[in-house]
């Protein structure tokens, strides 16, 4: 997910898709540790993701912050 798919989205759709990625990112964790996981670099995109969403949450909170 690139962050204009992530801009796109409304704030309630934000809040569940980290909740996914952060629950699949154990998931992951958890493989790679069991040598379950077949490609490393999923580990690498999904934290990636969770950071742009954690990215445009904290700017739409700025924006809001300062409009008041």
């Amino acid at each position: 997910m690139n962050i204009d798919e992530v801009r796109g989205l409304s704030h309630d759709e934000l809040i569940k898709e980290l909740e996914d990625l952060q629950r699949g990112m154990m998931n992951l964790r958890f493989r790679k540790a069991t040598l379950q996981l077949q490609d490393s670099s999923e580990i690498k995109s999904t934290r990636r993701t969770i950071a742009r969403i954690r990215t445009v949450l904290r700017e739409r909170e700025i924006a809001e912050a300062l409009q008041s």
